[in-house]
């Protein structure tokens, strides 16, 4: 299907809103995810149904041109198989006309992309690791979401009510009037609601075509760097010379006292035992309740945390430096993983991305993975072959400058800024600059302990190339990058 694409002058945005629903919409609410569910469900079977049968058929040895035919995965084709399917198939003759269509065009839609995520995966023409085939979604795991696009979808008049189809007229937990105040001034146009659940309560997502509105940034000739880390969350130094740093608000750290007896609770509960079929008591769900309560806090106050923190940014700066960091695999360090998960580094540089281009259209630089900016010395430009984490302070060799290392970080990270143009704050400067391979560190420094597959030679196997047998001693830059 065609990509929806705004008009010129104006963006996509979503406006969230969380929901206080009656008894009676909150089974209405989950009767339509659990529909989304089951039509994914059977859109699965239903096209992983002629792929076996061609297997299995292709062991009797029945040509291929005779095997039977694919069974197309597009959005129309699975939406023409539901609709003559719904009226005789006993798992959906019963019940189908209790929710909207909307229900089951989500669950439809949802197995479309998965099967091209399958495909393009397959083909090499998709990005990120490989893509299994889809898998039947549980019950119980499931996450609640339904989507509508056509239908009565509006913000009421008064500010504090939403209107979905089928769902009627529900009460929001907060004013709308931002959302109903461009809608009546005619700069915003609603596209599709999106109800879901998510952290212990219901929230609506109005996905709406508005007009781009660009806001000046308060200092537009001045570029920041930001080295995120786990001792301070934000070492921001600027061209003008400031250092700030954010302290690390450890939300996860502060609530595990709570969690652990939380937890405690929990496992003295009779709880649930899918192998013998045995439910969990009223006690077990009170208190696994109790629980679910703590980790949405902590999530809750996450999120404050990081959207303040990037608006700030995005709101004073005209250029933005940050890392391409591999928080994947940094995830990956057992004794960390829990305090980089509590930062969210990912969640930091995915909102400058789309908060510098579309409310200030300011340019974010985006550091090669590579370069090492807590190696190299803001002052001279020399390069240390190592540098370890517990080592704080940057003492460089070469021209005797001694400060924190993160602060060095940031200082190497702002004054990437000179590769690129400085964003004025209009609507020219939209793109993000990527900084490939800067002072030519494209590898990290090599490790020095013995490799088991070693084969003679230098320690840690056969000799590395030349480029990376340079890494092994500090180096010189000839032309250092200055703020």
């Amino acid at each position: 299907m065609k990509k929806f694409r705004p008009q010129p002058g104006f963006v996509v945005k979503a406006y969230r809103f969380a929901l206080d629903p009656n008894a009676a919409q909150e089974r209405a609410l989950h009767s339509h995810c659990g529909a989304a569910r089951a039509a994914y469900n059977w859109a699965v079977a239903w096209i992983e149904a002629s792929w076996w049968q061609r297997k299995a058929e292709s062991t009797y040895g029945i040509p291929q041109e005779q095997l039977t035919q694919w069974r197309p995965w597009s959005l129309p084709a699975l939406r023409k198989a539901f609709n003559a399917a719904k009226h005789t198939d006993p798992r959906f003759a019963a019940w189908w006309q209790d929710n909207s269509k909307e229900a089951y065009n989500t669950g439809l839609a949802n197995a479309a992309a998965a099967f091209d995520n399958y495909a393009r995966s397959r083909q090499g023409r998709r990005r990120g690791r490989a893509m299994g085939l889809p898998r039947f979604k549980s019950k119980r795991k499931a996450r609640l979401s339904c989507r509508f696009t056509t239908g009565t979808i509006r913000v009421d008049a008064d500010g504090r009510h939403v209107t979905l189809p089928r769902l009627g007229t529900l009460r929001t937990h907060e004013p709308t009037v931002k959302l109903l105040a461009r809608v009546q001034a005619g700069t915003a146009r609603i596209l599709s609601a999106t109800v879901r659940h998510e952290r212990g309560r219901w929230f609506v997502s109005f996905q709406v075509e508005v007009k781009q509105d660009l806001a000046r940034v308060t200092r537009p000739e001045v570029a920041v760097g930001i080295d995120l880390g786990v001792k301070s969350l934000a070492v921001m130094a600027d061209s003008a010379g400031a250092i700030r740093e954010v302290a690390n608000p450890r939300h996860l750290d502060t609530a595990l006292k709570q969690l652990r007896h939380a937890s405690r609770t929990v496992s003295r509960r009779q709880g649930p035992d899918r192998r013998i079929g045995h439910k969990p008591s009223k006690r077990w769900e009170k208190a696994n309740a109790a629980r679910n309560r703590v980790h949405h806090r902590v999530a809750n106050l996450r999120a404050d945390a990081v959207h303040k923190l990037t608006t700030s940014i995005a709101a004073e700066y005209g250029t933005v430096v940050v890392e391409d960091l591999n928080v994947a695999g940094m995830l990956r360090n057992r004794r960390l993983a829990r305090r980089i998960a509590d930062a969210g580094f990912g969640e930091i540089r995915r909102q400058l991305e789309y908060k510098t281009r579309q409310r200030h259209a300011t340019r974010l630089v985006v550091a090669d993975r590579w370069y090492p900016s807590s190696k190299t010395c803001s002052g001279c430009g020399a390069v240390k072959a190592k540098l370890p984490l517990h080592l704080r302070t940057y003492h460089c060799d070469a021209c005797g400058l001694v400060l924190d290392r993160d602060e060095n970080a940031a200082r190497n990270l702002a004054a990437l800024a000179a590769a690129a143009v400085t964003g004025t704050g209009v609507a020219g400067d939209q793109d993000t600059t990527h900084v490939s391979k800067p002072r030519g560190a494209d590898r990290k420094t090599r490790a020095t302990a013995r490799s088991r597959k070693a084969t003679g030679g230098r320690a840690g196997g056969a000799t590395l190339p030349h480029q990376r047998q340079t890494e092994t001693r500090d180096r010189t830059q000839a032309e250092a990058l200055t703020l």
